[in-house]
């Protein structure tokens, strides 16, 4: 298994139900429904426009954390020609890792290992929605002074917008953590079968 040395730059919760940011903290408690007082935490939640099921059916909660690397943090601010850093809790984004260029690219299955015993298990890419495009556009201005339009982090942020998953193992999460990350790979046997 292909595996990769990253390193927990940013540890955030969201608390208030109608915050998209989140605030940073020194660690997170990982359990097997989610983070400690993240407002996110739940082994269930309501499918939304865009999910597989019809809106509102409870299903499965596939999105428990999120997380993004400053490798992508930093493209996505260079794209849009921000004067500010773009801190990955102003993205609402639980963890940011540093060392992992192209971790929104980490295939379904992938798990995030830390010194604690906690394991992340990646669901799906994030994609950008186009709330948080408006409140990057609203916070945020360029180095030009040109104004920043309201599509304009959705459309830089394409396959740099992270990942979200669920948590495989509890355990504390800390900044300045190591992160091993097991890309996930197909056993040889399903390989030979699938042709």
């Amino acid at each position: 298994m292909k595996h990769i040395i990253g390193k927990v730059v940013e540890v955030n919760l969201g608390k208030a139900e109608d915050e998209l940011v989140k605030s940073a903290c020194d660690s997170i408690q990982a359990e097997l429904d989610g983070f400690v007082g993240d407002r996110h935490r739940s082994l269930s939640r309501e499918a939304w426009a865009g999910d597989k099921q019809p809106e509102g059916t409870i299903r499965r909660n596939e999105r428990q954390w999120s997380a993004m690397s400053v490798e992508e943090t930093a493209d996505i601010q260079q794209k849009m020609d921000l004067k500010e850093p773009l801190p990955a809790s102003k993205l609402g984004v639980n963890l940011c890792f540093e060392g992992i260029p192209q971790l929104s690219l980490l295939p379904k299955g992938t798990i995030l290992k830390f010194s604690s015993g906690a394991e992340l298990m990646v669901e799906e890419y994030n994609p950008p929605c186009i709330e948080m495009s408006e409140k990057v556009a609203d916070n945020f201005s360029t180095n030009s002074g040109k104004p920043i339009s309201k599509n304009a982090f959705s459309q830089a942020a394409i396959f740099t917008r992270g990942l979200v998953g669920v948590i495989e193992v509890a355990g504390q999460i800390k900044v300045g953590d190591e992160v091993k990350v097991e890309i996930y790979q197909p056993p040889v046997w399903m390989a030979n079968l699938i042709k």
